[in-house]
């Protein structure tokens, strides 16, 4: 009966258009006055908990390293570096802005940072060569999905802390979807582009793709680095964050001699403000999952998925339209803080890979942010790009339908994910 009072009150909340992490706490305190035998300073017990976790401490400093990068000149040069590979295709100017937020997603591992650096740079330009604003958006936002699977990724870090997996094979795992992501969506960029008449760029030569290159090494050493460092055993992956948030302010700083002292404190503001959010949401989700846990809902719900089937690839069919739905209305770090306790034993016991599922799971949560009407990458695109959330909305239906094929591959040719991971076993 608790469980029904606990996601009935966290419906209500959501219906009433409460903020998540409050939803959370409130649906949480409703379960243990509902219960009676729960101490009320359990809610703070067990919030402190949830907080005492190192690896968690990689979130701030992804957090500084996306803000310091995006802010030190490395978005404008991986977009100059982009254009000089595909600006000349047809819609070339639209691939530019997938191609970079592959790039850039390697450095900030956040969809919604992504889309600010990357659309902050590109909107106006693609306005000056007559892209429609609402494809531009459109394109921004879907670009930015792969912000949240290509590692670093934040998303991964709460997974990994939760289910009790490797983060560095999480992050390793990630690469393949991410481009299969990436480039999915220039090819569907490409046929768009075509019928609506978007012609390329002058194509660029050796010396200038070099050139370009060079510019912007710097920015895509970063992941070289932080894997490289993760997987040699020279840091562990909070540390390897710590190295990368370094990194930032000594290219910013000092190479590329964008980045001022007295920009600091705003862009050292801005993390703490995005760190206080995720971990905001974190503390409510995870007080959230161990009432869930408690009173053993998830082992129950594996023990019901076993006796509708044991085929694994039925139940990721299930879980798969599961979080999709539960994408739209929900960000992706507070879905799997709450979703992955309860389905991590479900996976597992169908012989279920736990890095390959997160994988997958993040995947989902990349998607649920173009999904409406709570997805973060669709109100991000409107503020940089001044259109209104439902004429973009008109044209993000194509980039969603595409990334869903995508997910169906991922999910079905686990290679795609494990291929990496396994190797660097």
């Amino acid at each position: 009966m608790i469980g029904f009072v606990l996601f009935g009150a966290l419906a209500l909340f959501l219906v009433l258009n409460v903020p998540i992490a409050v939803a959370l706490g409130l649906a949480t305190t409703t379960s243990i006055l509902y219960d009676g035998r729960l101490p009320m300073t359990l809610i703070v017990q067990r919030i402190f908990v949830s907080n005492d976790s190192f690896p968690l401490l990689a979130i701030p400093f992804f957090m500084l390293a996306g803000s310091v990068m995006s802010s030190g000149g490395v978005s404008t040069r991986l977009v100059a570096f982009a254009n000089s590979l595909v600006g000349w295709l047809t819609g070339g100017l639209a691939m530019v802005v997938t191609l970079t937020s592959m790039f850039f997603a390697a450095i900030s591992g956040s969809s919604a940072a992504t889309c600010a650096a990357i659309g902050s740079t590109m909107i106006p330009a693609m306005k000056e060569k007559g892209y429609d604003k609402e494809f531009s958006a459109a394109v921004i936002a879907a670009s930015g999905t792969t912000g949240i699977v290509i590692p670093p990724s934040v998303t991964m870090v709460v997974y990994g802390v939760i289910a009790g997996v490797s983060i560095g094979d999480l992050f390793i795992g990630g690469f393949g979807p991410g481009v299969l992501m990436g480039l999915s969506m220039m090819l569907l960029i490409y046929f768009m582009a075509k019928k609506r008449g978007y012609v390329g760029e002058k194509r660029a030569n050796a010396k200038q793709i070099i050139t370009t290159f060079k510019d912007s090494i710097w920015g895509l050493l970063m992941p070289v680095i932080i894997l490289g460092g993760i997987y040699g055993g020279i840091f562990t992956p909070t540390e390897a964050a710590a190295v990368a948030a370094i990194y930032g302010l000594v290219v910013g700083l000092f190479i590329y001699k964008e980045l001022k002292l007295k920009d600091l404190p705003q862009i050292i503001t801005s993390a703490i403000i995005s760190t206080a959010v995720v971990m905001f949401i974190m503390d409510a989700a995870g007080l959230f999952s161990w009432i869930i846990t408690s009173n053993r809902i998830p082992q129950n719900l594996a023990a019901y998925f076993l006796e509708v089937t044991k085929n694994p690839n039925i139940i990721m069919l299930f879980i798969n339209i599961l979080l999709l739905i539960v994408g739209t209305f929900l960000n992706a770090s507070a879905a799997v803080i709450i979703l992955a306790p309860i389905l991590v034993p479900v996976i597992t016991s169908v012989g279920i890979d736990p890095v390959f599922f997160g994988v997958v799971m993040t995947v989902n949560m990349a998607i649920g942010t173009i999904t409406p009407p709570v997805g973060v990458d669709l109100f991000v695109a409107q503020t940089v790009s001044g259109v209104s959330l439902e004429r973009i909305t008109k044209l993000i239906w194509p980039f969603m339908l595409i990334l869903i094929v995508d997910l169906l591959l991922i999910t079905y040719i686990p290679q795609i994910v494990m291929f990496l991971p396994n190797l660097m076993k």
